[in-house]
């Protein structure tokens, strides 16, 4: 049987995995300084033409991972490249005003994100207002996304849509607060169905689950195509467990409790 990217509706595509904050939840900080930090920097943007070169029309393709995709060089050649698919940025919005001509009329959908206890929030909310007021009816399309307890009141009179989301441990999707995570009834998670994901690196996996061991990576984006990747032995062998409902046989998804569906 010929092969083909059916399924796939979702790619993560990982600009860059700097950030420019310290928010007091991320994974990614708790384990700087260590063996298993994250090596910081960009994607080739050789690569990032590759991958668009192979990605079939209007699926979704999200420029972050472990990074802030605000901070990529060429963030508006980038974005650009993908103008056949769906694009979005997850962003704390810091440089929203400064890549304002790279972004808007540019980027389909964006979210930004807002947290709890963040103690840049008063300086992020103006950014967000200014940012909003100049680009008025121009895309992306944005939303804001509340990330633990955060007072909804005056980010809805910004007009935007306001989505809300649990907090897990910092380490990866399990130990949410306040409630379990849904859970579809076809009983296969959702996102290992349609998903995969790419670092700056060119790593290739099968989600965008914090990922310290590189337990998830199917393939090299470098040397493999996604093609190839997609219809793997070793996708199609997880794959099979997902249906059997034996997923704590997957290394990566063992302690995962995400199942694809969003929990606020």
């Amino acid at each position: 049987m010929k092969q083909n990217l059916a399924g796939l509706s979702n790619v993560n595509v990982e600009l860059t995995s700097r950030c420019n904050k310290n928010c007091w939840m991320c994974g990614r900080r708790k384990i700087e300084g260590s063996d298993k930090a994250i090596k910081y920097g960009d994607m080739d943007f050789n690569l990032v033409k590759k991958i668009a070169e192979q990605l079939p029309s209007n699926i979704i393709v999200q420029f972050h991972r472990d990074g802030e995709s605000l901070l990529y060089p060429n963030l508006g050649k980038a974005i650009g490249l993908f103008n056949k698919q769906i694009t979005n940025v997850v962003t704390n919005g810091k440089l929203l005003l400064e890549k304002f001509d790279e972004i808007v009329g540019n980027l389909d959908t964006m979210a930004i994100s807002v947290f709890e206890g963040d103690t840049e929030q008063e300086e992020q909310y103006e950014i967000i207002k200014k940012f909003l007021a100049q680009k008025k009816d121009k895309k992306p399309f944005a939303n804001i996304k509340l990330v633990g307890n955060v007072n909804p009141e005056k980010y809805q009179r910004l007009g935007v849509l306001v989505i809300k989301r649990l907090i897990h441990n910092p380490l990866g999707s399990f130990g949410y607060k306040k409630k379990e995570p849904i859970i579809p009834e076809v009983g296969v998670c959702l996102d290992f169905l349609r998903h995969l994901c790419i670092n700056r690196q060119g790593e290739i996996s099968v989600c965008v689950r914090f990922n310290l061991e590189g337990a998830g990576v199917i393939g090299d984006a470098n040397k493999d195509s996604l093609l190839k990747v997609w219809n793997s032995p070793k996708r199609l062998k997880w794959l099979e467990l997902h249906k059997q409902g034996k997923r704590e046989q997957i290394p990566l998804c063992k302690k995962c409790q995400y199942w694809g569906v969003p929990n606020g």
